[in-house]
């Protein structure tokens, strides 16, 4: 199903968003579009939203089974006021926003469908979910000049850590809150403006009155921004995501200095959460 508008979509979302959990997938450009909604839909997403371009072509059956809105993404802004106005219109589901050539990962999403961990996540009460975004590159930038590579891509096995998240209020450190670092961002800082090196987002959460996504990735309700629980450790997700390695091969100014993203701590990725869980990339918790 296609709307030519967010606005055109919204005269419908209340009948259309009625199940979740629902996935938005921001399209930027036309890079790995049709793999990303299809992981997203296998992974049991009961709506797969694609803000997109109306040029942009899809396959037959994506086009028959996603709900695609035209929307300029790239707009300053338009990325929150989208997801913001499907929380709006979705209060209660459970939601998840990527771009393209972003792939969810879970805690044994081999086996378990995203309902069945976030109906356990809801058992947790919780509201939400932290969510890392590691960077994925293609091995040979010679063959895959634009960095993505689905068959050949690779991973940072290491490099990763946290800082206390200060609360600009009061200077003191914010409860279950911290600054995640690493992969691409971190390791081509020189390349990356300082409000874009984390790592961190808050892509999976519950539709909520009155709550707002803010450009940093976080939300307008603090409880909203924790990692886990005051009592013990909560569920947390992964992103595999070209994104940055995209951007920094496209970008003139950092584009010459890199001719490879493989350093002594690549490791091929193997496109399954065992990996993920065993470099401490995402969390299990209490779920077993």
């Amino acid at each position: 199903m296609m709307y030519p508008s967010l606005d055109e979509f919204m005269k419908d979302a209340g009948t259309v968003l009625a199940k979740g959990p629902i996935a938005l997938v921001m399209v930027e450009d036309d890079v790995e579009v049709a793999t990303t909604l299809r992981h997203h839909q296998q992974l049991g997403f009961a709506a797969v939203l694609a803000f997109m371009p109306k040029d942009f072509a899809l396959p037959r059956d994506l086009d028959e089974s996603i709900i695609r809105i035209t929307y300029d993404v790239t707009l300053e802004g338009a990325v929150q006021q989208a997801v913001n106005r499907i929380n709006d219109a979705a209060i209660g589901q459970w939601m998840f926003y990527c771009y393209n050539a972003e792939y969810l990962f879970h805690p044994f999403c081999e086996t378990r469908s995203v309902g069945e961990m976030l109906a356990f996540h809801t058992e947790e009460r919780r509201s939400a979910m932290l969510t890392y975004v590691v960077d994925l590159y293609a091995e040979d930038l010679n063959t895959y000049p634009d960095a993505v590579s689905l068959d050949h891509a690779f991973l940072d096995r290491s490099g990763y850590y946290a800082l206390a998240r200060k609360d600009p209020a009061t200077g003191h450190p914010r409860e279950r809150q911290l600054d995640f670092f690493g992969g691409l961002r971190w390791r081509y800082e020189e390349h990356v403006p300082a409000a874009r090196r984390k790592i961190d987002r808050i892509a999976i959460f519950r539709a909520a009155p009155k709550l707002r996504l803010r450009e940093d990735h976080t939300f307008n309700v603090e409880e909203y921004n924790t990692f886990a629980c005051p009592w013990h450790h909560n569920i947390t997700a992964a992103i595999a995501s070209f994104r940055t390695a995209k951007a920094l091969k496209r970008n003139p100014g950092s584009t010459f200095d890199i001719p490879t993203f493989k350093w002594h701590n690549s490791a091929p990725f193997e496109w399954h959460s065992r990996q993920l869980l065993d470099l401490g990339l995402m969390e299990p918790g209490q779920w077993f």
